[in-house]
């Protein structure tokens, strides 16, 4: 996409009114079926299902339940509804606003990725890749399945957006605040993506006793370790260079395009890196609990959704201005 996007609103309408609650909604939602995904994994209840997709077991609905079976059926359910309510929204966007409007195609894109989600998924289940399966293609599909998670994710924020009135973005013409700002969501994204390498590696190899730290390390880099114990470091220490990237972005984004809402939200990504920090050396020290893993992955999602409103108020404030001027 280049040039200006346009998203000129329609407001007063009882289907615009509803456009921006659902695409709310919608957000919202995505974050719970995340939540509950990790549940699956955490769970090991994956292959619950067997190795058919999208059936369970063979069926619609399958005849008896185990508790893996429950946990993966209810997944598959929520994950359909998502699915449902991103219909309901590219209808409610067709026809609350005018063509071209950016809406539109936040809400395709929403569509789109959801699709996309269910169907990495599937490859999931119907390569054996669940459970207690150590393959090394299973950390790349779940890379890959975080990177559009993440993209599910940041689709849905901007449809909201749009949505309800907010201003268009252009990309191009952003000079320096433009690449720092692109570079640093690329390396939020690499840093979601080894998280969910390391936790899948935390899962299948859970340190034993009170093994944490350097210990752990040698272990992961021993002549037996698999390519997802390699990978595991990967994670801590990229965390850390992004931690400090993104805190540089956010203060200096906050003083090349000062405005309210690019210093509101400049602190609140200072706030969630501390925040998100800490997670991250108590769920290493206490050995990655089940709370703990969802509390360090809710915490990503609403870091990764902070730093792209972050981005799009300093990227629209240079817009805003040109208008106004």
């Amino acid at each position: 996409m280049s040039g200006t996007l346009r998203a000129a609103a329609q407001p007063g309408t009882a289907a615009q009114t509803w456009l921006s609650r659902v695409a709310w909604a919608a957000l919202v939602y995505n974050i719970l079926v995340i939540l509950w995904g990790a549940v699956v994994r955490i769970t090991g209840a994956g292959a619950g299902c067997g190795d058919h997709w999208p059936l369970c077991d063979g069926r619609v609905v399958p005849h008896s339940f185990t508790f893996e079976r429950v946990i993966e059926f209810s997944h598959r359910l929520t994950s359909g509804a998502s699915g449902l309510i991103a219909i309901a929204l590219v209808v409610l966007a067709f026809r609350a606003t005018p063509r071209g409007h950016l809406a539109r195609t936040g809400a395709l894109w929403t569509l789109g990725l959801i699709l996309l989600e269910g169907l990495v998924g599937g490859v999931q289940v119907l390569l054996g890749l669940t459970a207690t399966s150590t393959d090394p293609a299973r950390g790349f599909v779940q890379g890959i399945h975080m990177a559009n998670t993440f993209a599910l994710l940041g689709a849905a924020l901007l449809t909201a957006l749009w949505a309800s009135g907010n201003p268009a973005l252009r990309l191009r013409g952003q000079g320096r605040a433009g690449l720092l700002s692109y570079l640093g969501l690329a390396l939020l994204l690499l840093m979601a993506m080894a998280g969910a390498v390391t936790a899948l590696g935390d899962l299948l190899f859970l340190p034993e006793g009170g093994s944490v730290g350097i210990s752990t390390v040698k272990k992961d880099f021993a002549v037996t370790a698999s390519i997802i114990e390699n990978l595991r470091v990967v994670h801590p220490l990229l965390s850390v260079v992004g931690a400090v990237y993104l805190a540089y972005l956010a203060a200096w984004l906050r003083r090349e395009r000062p405005d309210a809402q690019v210093t509101r939200w400049s602190r609140a990504v200072w706030a969630l890196l501390a925040v998100q920090l800490v997670a991250g050396f108590v769920n290493v020290a206490l050995r990655a609990p089940a709370w703990m893993q969802l509390t360090h992955l809710l915490l990503a999602c609403v870091m990764w959704l902070a730093t792209v409103m972050l981005v799009y108020r300093a990227l629209t404030t240079l817009r805003l201005r040109e208008v106004s001027a």
